[in-house]
């Protein structure tokens, strides 16, 4: 799977438990830690762990697991790392708390996924 399957299948696969202002950010020429951010924002914890649940059945399916992921059990912020993207599934006041938007996409390239 390329980057850009790979990214707008994390984005689908979150668009599909209705994940809101799913925003995608180039950071290739800002970190080796990955290609993408992919962020998006959900109203419940359970709606959080619906979101990942999701997006790991859905690229499971598709042959890409995730290395690492952190903050599942707390449901606020997890992150879901897939090497060359980085998914940070929010609920809505922590995403506004953090506003990675504003520290990441000064030097890289964001935007909004649509279908």
């Amino acid at each position: 799977m390329n980057r850009t399957e790979l990214t707008n299948a994390i984005c689908k696969a979150a668009a599909d438990k209705k994940a809101s202002n799913i925003t995608i950010i180039d950071i290739s020429s800002l970190s080796v830690i990955a290609d993408d951010f992919i962020i998006c924002s959900a109203v419940s914890g359970a709606q959080v762990r619906a979101i990942c649940d999701n997006i790991e059945e859905q690229l499971s399916k598709a042959g890409v697991k995730a290395t690492k992921i952190d903050g599942y059990q707390e449901a606020r912020w997890v992150v879901l790392d897939y090497g060359d993207a980085l998914v940070h599934v929010f609920k809505d006041d922590d995403r506004i708390f953090y506003n990675l938007e504003r520290l990441w996409s000064t030097g890289g390239n964001a935007r909004l996924f649509t279908e």
